[in-house]
């Protein structure tokens, strides 16, 4: 059955955990049989994990787990619960005295939406591991988009909510491409077909969008603490897809990133995607990443629609 959820790539369960009263939580993707990986950070605030071994050239090149965590540096954490869970489930890269499950990850800042001192540890990391399901995914305020907002340039005050959000395509010949982005941005969401915004931060007295792109470059000067931001997500295909064709996957993926955010990959901002490849059919790598660039811009335009208002 074809959900238009990332899900739709077969062989990627995703699950989520939160705390709604502390207002954060995350979101894990689990790859049982492992799947190729990349990765590429745009964002200059970024708080990440195993990102390194996805590099062309060094020697893990499989990952069993992706995990989204809101909490910034601490919600890393979460990512032990899923290495926990996985072991559990004979999962990981058989070292030959142990299997040691491949766990990247990364994190967003959501500190300042309610309840800072409470993060995303091991025990949420774990339970989104035993709530990972094959078929629906739950969008908006939930897992990793539990505290996200967006449009921050004049704080909190005047900022929306936002979620996590997951959107999918089919490609001839059985390809499938899907994408889930947890969006925490500085900047406002914008409908990328229209080009309107949609979320973002809104004028204390009127209410009305001040376009945050525009308001910058207005002022030209900071005197607002910038803090609170980043989004982070995953595009995946069942293409069989090289180590180096999936960081660029990772790459492409950001695309879809700047049709949806302005401003996108801000100094304050620690936006990461990673792209994960099961290896199941051939298909045409150019091809793939256009549709990686539309399925991540809709998973964006989902994050903000499904939000809790």
């Amino acid at each position: 059955m074809y959900n238009g959820k990332i899900t739709d790539v077969k062989g990627i369960e995703v699950g989520h955990a939160q705390n709604i009263e502390a207002g954060t939580g995350c979101t894990v993707l689990i790859c049982r049989q492992g799947a190729i990986a990349g990765v590429d950070v745009r964002g200059c605030a970024p708080g990440t994990r195993e990102t390194d071994l996805m590099r062309p050239g060094n020697l893990v090149d499989r990952v069993h787990a992706i995990v989204l965590s809101g909490g910034s540096a601490f919600g890393l954490a979460a990512a032990d619960g899923v290495m926990e869970f996985l072991e559990k489930e004979g999962v990981g890269f058989d070292t030959g005295v142990a299997k040691v499950p491949i766990v990247g990850g990364a994190v967003l800042f959501d500190l300042a939406y309610k309840d800072s001192k409470i993060r995303p540890d091991a025990s949420m990391g774990y339970q989104a591991c035993i709530n990972a399901i094959t078929q629906m995914v739950e969008q908006g305020s939930i897992g990793a988009g539990t505290g996200a907002t967006v449009g921050k340039v004049l704080g909190m005050d005047s900022a929306m909510k936002s979620g996590i959000g997951t959107a999918s395509i089919r490609l001839p010949g059985g390809i499938v491409v899907g994408a889930i982005v947890a969006v925490n941005a500085f900047g406002d969401v914008v409908d990328f077909n229209k080009g309107g915004i949609i979320a973002g931060a809104r004028d204390p007295q009127s209410g009305r969008f001040i376009n945050t792109s525009h308001y910058l470059m207005s002022i030209n000067k900071h005197e607002t603490n910038f803090s609170g931001n980043t989004t982070i997500g995953v595009v995946a295909t069942n293409a069989k897809l090289t180590k180096e064709q999936a960081n660029r996957l990772a790459s492409a993926s950001h695309d879809g990133l700047a049709l949806t955010i302005r401003p996108v990959h801000t100094m304050v901002d620690g936006d990461t995607m990673f792209a994960l490849s099961t290896g199941q059919v051939e298909g045409d790598m150019v091809a793939i990443a256009c549709a990686a660039v539309e399925v991540t811009a809709r998973a964006v335009i989902n994050a903000v629609k499904y939000a809790n208002k």
